[in-house]
């Protein structure tokens, strides 16, 4: 069995891993409706869009590994660390749940991805801005497609509004953690590098606050509670991710197409 990198965890690091592993786990979770999406065409969507999450974080954690300088490549960083090395908010973390779920954890994602990456297309770093002008297309996509659904279901059903519903409450709670600024956003934002997610907050809401309007669903109030897998503390949800995504490098070191 293939052991875990030791990884050097600098702020630049950081906040390009916060970013990368957070594409990384969103693009698992997606890919799990390959096969039992509720239409075709949905199946061959969703599986697209995880591939768009994938290449974004292929780039990032290419990148990361460039700076991070211990000779690691995007596949060692996506397979061989430890739970408690990578950086992705808990919001992708947790069970796909149903359609309905899925199509919101998608549009409050793909609504903070695209005001992000919009940010990004000015960083200091040239290759984190390259990255964000392709990324920001793909985003815009993704939050068109998934926040039609979430009107489409808003508005559709008794069933499929009450779905709605539940899943807005339980997703609501890990929103803050997607706004919450520390030391390595306050160096990010001295670099240049990136804005301070905190930054965001606001014109976050205001789109989100758009999409629930017009499926005819209300703004939840903050939770008080916080999530913390920015900080490498995780939800029981993520070591099952992690045991079936890395089981193949692990048990073959080395293996290649």
């Amino acid at each position: 069995m293939q052991a875990s990198i030791e990884v050097r965890l600098s702020p630049a690091v950081q906040y390009l891993l916060r970013l990368g592993d957070t594409c990384l786990i969103h693009a698992q979770r997606l890919v799990e409706w390959c096969g039992h999406a509720p239409v075709l065409e949905e199946d061959i969507a969703l599986s697209n869009m995880a591939l768009d999450f994938l290449g974004q974080a292929r780039g990032l954690l290419t990148h990361a590994a460039a700076l991070e300088g211990l000779g690691h490549d995007e596949d060692q960083l996506a397979f061989l660390r430890d739970e408690r090395d990578y950086r992705n908010l808990t919001l992708v973390e947790l069970p796909r749940g149903d359609f309905a779920h899925t199509m919101l954890c998608n549009t409050m994602l793909s609504t903070w991805l695209k005001l992000l990456w919009a940010r990004l297309v000015d960083s200091s770093d040239a290759e984190l801005a390259g990255i964000a002008g392709k990324a920001v297309k793909e985003a815009r996509y993704h939050q068109q497609h998934a926040g039609d659904w979430v009107v489409r279901l808003g508005r559709g059903t008794r069933e499929s509004r009450r779905r709605c519903e539940q899943a807005l409450g339980e997703l609501w709670r890990y929103v803050p953690e997607m706004f919450e600024s520390d030391a390595i956003d306050d160096a990010a934002r001295l670099s240049g590098l990136g804005p301070r997610w905190s930054e965001l907050h606001q014109p976050w809401l205001t789109e989100m606050g758009a999409i629930l309007g017009e499926a005819g669903l209300a703004l939840p109030p903050e939770s008080a509670f916080r999530s913390t897998g920015k900080r490498g503390l995780h939800s029981e949800h993520m070591g099952f991710i992690l045991a079936e995504m890395q089981h193949l490098q692990r048990a073959f070191p080395g293996g290649v197409w």
